[in-house]
């Protein structure tokens, strides 16, 4: 156990743990309030060497785990004229670049894939930590991001202007070595 803690650190692949994992958003609902639904199921891989400040992150959210807490609205949205899940079961985010500010990991700049349409997306990171899970004994990384998209540009027009165009999506991931 303490050897893993005092090993030197170096790339390592992480399994994203989707039961630690959960993307959800936030959406102006009329100008009344904020409505929030998440993603219950992911997967994904993260790639991380602390040494060289590198690594990768591929998520893959499952669409048509979709849960807003009430499920008439989860149908629609489920449904042809929004999220499409049968054409599009996953939306997938994919960094291209990590960025550290004063040696910690403060964002991720990557393209998100969501009904067919490719954008940039750049997730802020508010908390980032890697080492031994002692509940788990696994060595792993979590981390909180978020990040703000704006759904037309995804073809998501229904009920602009009323329903917000601007979606804040975060994600708290937990990944661990196989």
């Amino acid at each position: 156990l303490f050897a893993a803690l005092l090993a030197p650190a170096h790339a390592a692949e992480y399994a994203i743990d989707p039961t630690h994992t959960y993307a959800s958003f936030e959406i102006d609902h009329l100008g009344f309030s904020t409505q929030r639904g998440l993603f219950k199921q992911s997967s994904g891989t993260v790639e991380f060497d602390p040494e060289g400040k590198a690594g990768r992150i591929d998520i893959t959210i499952d669409a048509a785990s979709l849960d807003t807490g009430f499920a008439l609205r989860d149908d629609v949205l489920r449904g042809e004229d929004w999220f499409k899940v049968k054409a599009f079961p996953s939306i997938l985010f994919r960094s291209q670049k990590l960025v550290f500010t004063d040696g910690k990991l403060s964002a991720v700049e990557g393209m998100l894939t969501l009904l067919g349409e490719i954008r940039p997306m750049r997730l802020e990171i508010t908390r980032f930590k890697c080492g031994l899970n002692l509940a788990s004994r696994k060595q792993g990384c979590g981390a909180d991001a978020q990040g703000i998209l704006r759904r037309s540009e995804f073809g998501l027009n229904n009920g602009l202007p009323f329903i917000g165009d601007e979606v804040r999506l975060r994600i708290q991931v937990e990944a661990y070595l196989p």
